[in-house]
C-alpha cells in the first residue's frame, strides 16, 4: 500500500453500506473504520447477528497508520473470490483503519468464480465510495509513567503537541498510554522527559 506522507494516513470515519445483485445472490457491502483487530472482531460479530441468514460474510481490513496489519477471507468461497477483491477496494482508495464485510444471499445460481471476484468487488467499492475520506495523523504509541505531583507538566506536553490519551490509570504513581503525532515525535518526547522523575517509554519496546 503506498503512503505518499509517512506522517499521514487516509481513512474513513463513519459506517456506510450498498447492495449488489447478480443472477439472484445479493451482495451487501459494509465498510466502516476499526483501528484494531479487537474492533474488527467487534463488528464482525455485529453484522453477524444483523445477517444470520446470509450464506456467508467475507471481509478484509487494514489497520495501522503504516497499514502493515491486514487479513481478507473468503469465509467460505472459492479460494481468491472475495477477500482479495475486497482488500483490492481498499488498497485502491490508500485507506487504513479500515474494514469491509460483504453479506452474501445465495439466489440459487452458481456465478463461478470471476461472476464472485465481480460481486464482492462491486459491493466493497460501492460501500467506500459512500463514506468520505478522512485524513489523520500517524501515531507512535508511548506508556508514560510518573507521580501524581507532575500531571499537569504531563497534560501541558501532551495537549502542546495534540497526542491522544488512549488510556490512564490515575493513582499516585499514574500510568498513560498515549499517541503522540509521529511528525511530532521527537519534540514531545524531548519535553516529556524533561519532567522530574517520569518514565516515558515507546509500546512493544522491551
Amino acid at each position: 500500500m503506498l503512503q505518499s506522507d509517512p506522517n499521514y494516513f487516509q481513512t474513513i470515519d463513519q459506517k456506510s453500506s450498498a447492495e449488489f445483485s447478480d443472477r439472484g445472490s445479493k451482495f451487501i457491502g459494509i465498510a466502516a473504520p476499526v483501528n484494531s483487530i479487537d474492533a474488527f472482531k467487534l463488528f464482525l460479530s455485529e453484522v453477524k447477528k444483523e445477517h444470520p441468514k446470509a450464506s456467508h460474510h467475507c471481509f478484509a481490513y487494514r489497520i495501522g497508520g503504516d497499514g502493515l496489519v491486514f487479513r481478507a477471507s473468503d469465509a467460505g468461497e472459492p479460494a481468491g473470490s472475495a477477500g482479495r477483491p475486497i482488500l483490492g477496494q481498499i488498497d485502491s482508495k490508500g485507506l487504513t483503519d479500515v474494514a469491509v464485510i460483504v453479506v452474501r444471499y445465495f439466489g440459487g445460481t452458481l456465478l463461478g468464480v470471476p461472476g464472485l471476484i465481480n460481486a464482492y468487488k462491486t459491493a466493497a467499492g460501492l460501500a467506500l465510495q459512500l463514506t468520505p475520506v478522512v485524513r489523520k495523523q500517524v501515531e507512535i504509541k508511548y506508556e508514560l509513567q510518573f507521580d501524581y505531583t507532575v500531571t499537569n507538566e504531563v497534560l501541558k506536553a501532551i495537549r502542546r503537541f495534540n497526542c491522544n490519551i488512549l488510556e490512564q490509570e490515575l493513582q499516585l504513581f499514574s500510568v498513560y498510554k498515549i499517541g503522540i503525532p509521529r511528525i511530532h515525535e521527537q519534540e514531545c518526547v524531548r519535553m516529556l522527559g524533561e519532567i522530574r522523575g517520569i518514565s516515558c517509554k515507546k509500546m512493544g519496546e522491551a
